[in-house]
């Protein structure tokens, strides 16, 4: 007799700055998984065809409201996904004083944080190699330090700097257990 899945999937969070490899890895340890989803929180951002207000080092108030609400449907998303028993790895830029908050949003019990944080030199030259141009209000720098020094050290922080997706995968699967929030 066959075991039925679970009734209850995880949420595995998956942050950064911008080219530290969030899409790539997210989309391979999903396709790892048994029963998973890749929640990629960047289209909700996409999906606001008019009046959308991107971040920048200043902000206006409509651009922090987007966020939030970015947020907040990737976290109900994932929850949703997880409900039905799937994996749901979520995939976004979180840092500074969101991710803390972000985390609180998910209701998953089984929920794990992982924080891509290659060097600076990692990220400009993956920016590089990247088709589509992600630093345009922020430098690699000044995102990364955003990181380092405004994001409360939570979860699984992995400097994937010198390891190749595949391995970055299986990093985060030998210390998923490092991962819980």
């Amino acid at each position: 007799m066959q075991t039925p899945p679970p009734t209850t999937g995880r949420v595995i969070v998956i942050t950064g700055a911008m080219a530290a490899g969030k899409s790539t890895v997210a989309q391979l340890l999903a396709a790892h998984l048994e029963r998973s989803a890749h929640v990629r929180g960047d289209l909700f951002r996409k999906m606001i065809i008019n009046g959308r207000h991107d971040l920048t080092p200043q902000p206006d108030p409509q651009a922090v409201r987007q966020l939030s609400l970015r947020y907040d449907l990737a976290a109900h998303t994932a929850d949703t996904y997880a409900g039905a028993g799937l994996d749901a790895i979520v995939q976004d830029v979180i840092i500074g004083e969101h991710l803390a908050s972000f985390i609180d949003r998910i209701r998953t019990p089984e929920r794990f944080l992982v924080v891509l944080s290659p060097s600076v030199s990692a990220l400009e030259w993956r920016e590089e190699q990247r088709q589509k141009a992600g630093y345009v209000h922020f430098s690699p720098g000044a995102l990364d330090n955003q990181l380092r020094q405004q994001t409360a050290r939570i979860g699984y922080w992995l400097d994937s700097s010198a390891q190749t997706p595949e391995e970055t995968v299986e990093d985060i699967l030998t210390n998923l257990e490092k991962a819980r929030v």
